[in-house]
């Protein structure tokens, strides 16, 4: 029996705003973060493969700017997986979902992150604008939270990357 796929909003991403280092699907070398619903919440979950890790930090614990990355992504991807379903659409509806940026990004480390263990991002979402959304996330290595954040996303502009 075929296992049925979660789709996440970077899945209908389209190609040519695929190329994250975070949440790229088509970055070879990227994290392929995957932003998906758990209830009302946001959910990333992701376990830094150990070449991922050695870029930086000190040895056991995961890297402070990978976790600043997955916040960040995970911001974004909350914002617009939460605007999609507003427009009444889902992961997988076969509809382009709309993109955010990155306005603003605030990370609180908490303590510090052990690396071999599964990551959990959990964002939960606040229009503040049509057009610009703020996130909070938690960060936890198994069930210790470890940082919080806070993205301000905005609409991404029709015209980004045109030249």
């Amino acid at each position: 029996m075929a296992e049925d796929k979660v789709y996440a909003i970077q899945d209908d991403y389209p190609d040519n705003f695929a190329w994250c280092y975070g949440c790229g699907r088509l970055n070879k070398d990227g994290y392929h973060f995957r932003t998906v619903w758990q209830g009302d919440k946001t959910l990333t979950v992701y376990e830094p493969p150990e070449k991922q890790l050695h870029s930086g930090g000190i040895p056991g614990f995961v890297y402070g700017g990978f976790i600043a990355s997955l916040i960040d992504c995970h911001g974004t991807g909350s914002a617009s997986i939460a605007k999609h379903r507003k427009n009444g659409f889902e992961p997988g509806s076969g509809e382009e979902p709309p993109r955010f940026v990155t306005a603003s990004l605030h990370v609180d480390y908490i303590r510090p992150t052990p690396q071999g263990v599964m990551l959990k991002a959990i964002g939960e979402v606040e229009e503040i604008h049509p057009k610009k959304m703020k996130v909070e996330v938690e960060v936890f290595a198994d069930d210790t939270l470890c940082a919080k954040g806070e993205v301000i996303a905005v609409a991404m502009p029709k015209t980004f990357g045109k030249e």
